[in-house]
């Protein structure tokens, strides 16, 4: 079963007044690239979502929301006066001369300028915050799920395609062999004196370099590896990449050997094919 490294969550709960929001999204990528944004009030737990986070996703740039939003009409923000006005005084001394309106709207972006009310988080508060970073990473989960399934689906019948394009080769081997034969025959009649002995050693030498039952046994091969892969493991994401980078060392060879236009068409086909793979492998968890 694959998982793709695409995904998104949301969940949402209410405690006491407040709304709390989680969205998890994801794109690829070969390491775990985590961004959280989280309110100021939950900060002091950021340790803990990030391990849980890292722990359950594993892999991809993932980016994750936290929202906390107040139901009521109560504010929970104070402006701590003297300290405005505090910092206000020491801005004209400095030698502002500008507007009172914007020495004021300077200093209440300094530290401690604002204050929350009941800042503490509470132990209750805390396990509905988790309780719900949970549920968004299961929702997550889930849409990782449907996109592998997905995924798997359309790798699969593009892994055929290859396999098909493969035992198309057999029918043109026979043919690619013996032009060379009757050119290499047809040249040695303008010569007299010909060592036969020696003639057919080169001529078996040089169809043995020719020979691609080597190259179509590993392809097959590699082939079945990866869909045994795709089915059977788990996380296979890098693994699935490095057969696919097998096989098309496989494919190369056939080509620069095939000497053949129909199994040069074949190749192509093969190589387009697993270049759709790659590309979707890069997606795979």
């Amino acid at each position: 079963m694959i998982l793709s490294m695409t995904g998104f969550g949301r969940a949402e709960t209410v405690y006491e007044g407040k709304k709390i929001t989680i969205d998890i999204k994801s794109l690829n990528s070969k390491n775990f690239d985590l961004n959280v944004k989280i309110p100021l009030r939950y900060k002091e737990k950021e340790f803990d979502i990030r391990k849980l986070l890292n722990d359950k996703i594993l892999r991809g740039k993932v980016d994750c929301y936290i929202n906390c939003e107040s139901l009521e009409d109560n504010n929970d923000v104070k402006i701590n006066q003297d300290v405005v006005k505090n910092y206000m005084n020491q801005l004209r001394e400095v030698g502002s001369d500008a507007p009172e309106f914007e020495l004021l709207k300077m200093a209440v972006r300094m530290p401690d300028a604002l204050s929350t009310k009941n800042s503490d988080l509470e132990e209750n508060e805390w396990k509905t915050l988790l309780e719900t970073v949970e549920n968004s990473i299961s929702k997550f989960i889930e849409f990782r799920q449907t996109e592998g399934n997905n995924l798997a689906v359309e790798i699969e019948k593009i892994v055929q395609n290859i396999e098909y394009n493969l035992n198309q080769v057999a029918q043109y081997e026979e043919e690619r062999i013996q032009p060379i034969k009757d050119r290499y025959q047809a040249a040695l009649k303008n010569f007299e004196n010909i060592d036969e002995t020696r003639y057919y050693q080169e001529m078996v030498y040089f169809v043995e370099k020719l020979d691609i039952s080597e190259e179509k046994v590993r392809l097959s091969q590699h082939i079945k590896y990866y869909l045994e892969v795709m089915r059977n493991e788990d996380f296979n994401g890098k693994k699935l990449g490095f057969i696919a980078q097998e096989m098309g060392r496989e494919i190369n060879t056939l080509g620069s050997k095939a000497n053949h236009s129909e199994i040069q068409k074949l190749v192509v086909e093969m190589k387009d094919d697993l270049e759709k793979i790659k590309e979707q492998t890069l997606n795979i968890l």
